[in-house]
């Protein structure tokens, strides 16, 4: 067993790098020299394979085997034994579905928060650590029996959040009016805009913000506020928080 431990990755690519190559130390730190193998899981891709390709020859290149979900004959037994747990980005519904056709919801949040695996997500699989996948970019294209996601912590993320573009003549919503439509509905938790580049480390019951950009944290009935690189946010992961699970 162990606290939980969680990196958090806003995006996989991030301009001008290669696939994770923004946060690879970053990867390096949090998943150390005990971690020997990661179980991946590309559901929120349809060509897994592919995917599977692209991340094994990543993590390879920093030091570490991958295993492929997809490619096991039973999924919750490949959550049981794994050593740590990285969800890829993609479609978040598909992802969140996929999650729940295999069984796979209560055995990862039991490996993460009883046992203290590492746990990694990008983008959709940030998305699925939090409490629900309401605040994601990605459209319906499938239906998960549930918009409720792993858990892991007791607040929303939106990963590759924008900034308004003031020089834009777009009309549509802001992702900020987005959020706070979120909000005027009743009980919903905070929620955290991160940037591309800034992923959140949480150990036990600190949170701490990485990266190069920055983030933007949005409570209800609450003007938003901005953070850099290194805010404490292990505010949000107490148990006054009313939405901890």
């Amino acid at each position: 067993g162990g606290p939980r431990r969680l990196l958090l990755i806003s995006n996989s690519t991030l301009h001008g790098g290669g696939y994770l190559g923004h946060c690879q130390q970053h990867i390096q730190s949090f998943l150390g020299q005990k971690v020997k193998r990661v179980l991946f899981i590309p559901y929120a891709l349809h060509d897994r394979d592919a995917y599977a390709r692209t991340a094994r020859e990543k993590f390879e290149s920093l030091g570490y085997g991958l295993d492929s979900i997809h490619e096991s004959c039973d999924p919750v037994e490949a959550i049981r034994k794994s050593e740590a747990i990285f969800i890829g980005g993609g479609n978040t519904f598909r992802l969140l579905k996929a999650l729940y056709d295999n069984s796979l919801i209560h055995e990862i949040r039991k490996r993460v928060l009883e046992d203290g695996i590492p746990y990694m997500g990008s983008s959709a699989g940030t998305n699925v650590a939090t409490i629900s996948i309401n605040t994601t970019n990605d459209m319906p294209i499938v239906y998960p029996p549930s918009l409720k996601a792993l858990e892991l912590v007791p607040f929303n993320i939106n990963p590759h959040y924008l900034d308004p573009d003031i020089k834009s003549t777009h009309m549509g919503e802001t992702r900020e009016e987005r959020i706070r439509q979120y909000h005027e509905e009743p009980n919903t938790p905070p929620v955290l805009g991160l940037r591309e580049g800034t992923m959140l480390l949480v150990e036990g019951d600190k949170a701490t913000l990485q990266g190069v950009t920055g983030a933007r944290l949005f409570l209800r009935g609450k003007k938003p506020t901005e953070h850099e690189p290194g805010t404490d946010f292990s505010f949000l992961l107490t148990d006054s928080n009313p939405l901890n699970p």
